[in-house]
């Protein structure tokens, strides 16, 4: 990604970031927990908004890709905090954000300090709350003495870390237990073949959300990554819908 540029935040740390100039709400596509801006939703989502000539910013988040720092060191308020520097510095007018996975969790929680400025969510995958339903109560109670867990990681050869602090932010940012205060459009796209998070994590979503326009998309044969080329499809009609209205 020859057109990846750095934002250095008051810390010192280097966000890496990919950003064009375009038209229309700018979409801001927030990667999964350990993914990153080259993963394939990322980059589908970015050409897609390049070749209509809409503005668009994808990003990797401190200790993920090409950005510095450490992934221990890595929360949702920090990383909350990253995605805010980098809207502030490179974006005007509205947006819409895209979230994978963690990163529909985190959309909802920039949608809610960004207010009026965000006019659409789409949530693939979204996994709010998963610091809550994800482990058991013999799992939170390590976490919580301060553990790290590693669980089996079936996209890659190296175990999938959870470090306490991430687990503590998670559990003092959680959503779904009571009206998430966005009046938003909101797209979630979901495969019901989901091993990593519950189908039915849409449905509460969709439930504890204030928006009356707010639609499901069930995919029966689809997985937790939604990156096949129908997938891809799938994803890019609601991001057209909301961003190229009719």
């Amino acid at each position: 990604m020859t057109d990846t540029r750095f934002h250095t935040l008051p810390d010192g740390t280097r966000i890496a970031y990919r950003h064009h100039v375009g038209t229309g709400p700018t979409l801001v596509f927030l990667p999964g927990y350990m993914s990153d801006m080259a993963g394939a939703k990322a980059c589908a989502i970015y050409d897609w908004a390049t070749a209509h000539e809409i503005g668009c910013l994808t990003l990797d988040y401190s200790g993920c890709g090409q950005s510095s720092g450490d992934f221990a060191d890595g929360t949702l308020s920090r990383w909350r905090g990253e995605v805010l520097a980098l809207i502030a510095a490179c974006v005007k007018g509205p947006v819409v954000l895209v979230g994978s996975s963690m990163g529909g969790w985190l959309m909802l929680l920039v949608a809610l300090r960004l207010g009026a400025r965000v006019t659409g969510l789409i949530g693939i995958a979204p996994a709010p709350d998963f610091t809550q339903w994800g482990f058991s109560e013999a799992e939170q109670a390590r976490l919580a003495a301060g553990e790290t867990l590693l669980a089996d990681n079936p996209y890659g050869p190296q175990p999938t870390p959870t470090h306490a602090a991430f687990w503590a932010d998670g559990q003092a940012n959680l959503l779904l237990a009571g009206d998430i205060a966005i009046d938003c459009p909101v797209r979630l796209i979901h495969g019901l073949g989901d091993k990593d998070v519950p189908d039915d994590i849409s449905m509460f979503l969709a439930q504890a959300l204030r928006s009356d326009d707010i639609q499901i998309t069930f995919v029966k044969d689809g997985d937790h990554r939604l990156s096949r080329p129908a997938d891809i499809a799938l994803i890019l009609r609601a991001v057209k819908d909301l961003v190229m209205p009719a």
